[in-house]
């Protein structure tokens, strides 16, 4: 039997145990960035993603029974107490099992976990992150992500107060970003323990300072360089040893978050195609590109995001 869990989120769900006397039932909340969904069934059940589901991180929460992923010829399973991650579009499956099932999901945007890697490492982000699927409980960032993602569930669920209050969710959002993103192995992680131990040297930093304080201005490298008080080799040197771009890129780097914002932004009016201008890129095709290698999402989802009406729906077979 497939049951299309659409009304819920848009996965396919399947079990290969008799129907008889098969029942399931489940209910979600969403702002639009982040979505809790919780699930009960009497089977083992299996979910896979469509061509029509958003690119989530999903962490599940067993509550009763076994939550677990494959991913090729590798199958991770949690237990009631654990947590279990996986990007929407690089698990093969998700599955739960038990006679009686109990769990709830987080589906964070994946444009979140994208954004908050590449403030930290101050580029784009791109291909897989290749996140370890099992959380560290024993480490104190494993049990501090535990108890950020309890808080979470406990103020969306049934409608809860979280939903009501959009600063609260977005700061507990952008915490759950970040955390992740530095507590679980990836394969960036290296670069985050590079940072730590080679501060950024003061030429860079002083081109940093200019490019932001004239973002939205035509600079060129030269003046970069004038302002950092280097030559532009030197200029040039120094941002591919600490920044792995070059100057120009990292100038790239910060326009498209100006333009994010905007885009983000629910009083600014202005087309995106304007936006773009703004910013200083000229064609749109590769603008969209770029812009999704860097956040995990394009222009127009960024744009239709921010109006994401509420969700609370349930279901039952």
């Amino acid at each position: 039997m497939v049951e299309s869990l659409v009304e819920i989120a848009p996965f396919e769900g399947s079990t290969t145990d008799p129907i008889e006397d098969f029942a399931w039932s489940a209910d979600a909340w969403s702002d639009g960035t982040l979505t809790l969904s919780e699930m009960a069934c009497n089977r083992a059940w299996h979910l896979s993603a469509t061509s029509g589901t958003p690119e989530w991180l999903t962490i599940m929460v067993p509550r009763d029974g076994i939550c677990g992923i494959t991913m090729g010829q590798s199958t991770t399973t949690a237990l009631p107490g654990q947590l279990l991650l996986g990007h929407t579009h690089q698990v093969d499956r998700f599955f739960v099992r038990g006679r009686v099932h109990r769990s709830e999901k987080l589906h964070l945007n994946w444009s979140v976990i994208s954004q908050a890697l590449g403030e930290l490492i101050e580029a784009p982000v791109s291909g897989s992150l290749d996140l370890r699927p099992q959380v560290d409980q024993d480490s104190p960032s494993g049990l501090l992500l535990k108890n950020l993602v309890e808080t979470i569930i406990s103020g969306m669920r049934g409608d809860g107060v979280l939903l009501h209050s959009p600063i609260a969710m977005g700061n507990l959002t952008q915490a759950l970003g970040q955390l992740v993103v530095q507590s679980i192995p990836h394969r960036y992680s290296w670069r985050l323990e590079r940072k730590t131990f080679m501060p950024t040297p003061r030429h860079v930093r002083r081109a940093i300072d200019f490019m932001q304080a004239n973002i939205g201005e035509p600079i060129t490298m030269p003046m970069v360089a004038l302002a950092a008080n280097v030559s532009v080799r030197t200029l040039e040197t120094g941002f591919r040893a600490f920044k792995e771009a070059t100057p120009a890129a990292y100038l790239r780097i910060l326009r498209l978050r100006a333009a994010r914002q905007e885009l983000l932004d629910p009083s600014n009016r202005q087309d995106i195609k304007d936006i773009c201008l703004k910013w200083g890129f000229f064609h749109a095709g590769r603008f969209s590109a770029t812009y999704k290698s860097a956040f995990g999402e394009t222009p127009q989802e960024a744009r239709r995001r921010r109006r994401h009406p509420f969700a609370d729906r349930r279901g039952k077979s």
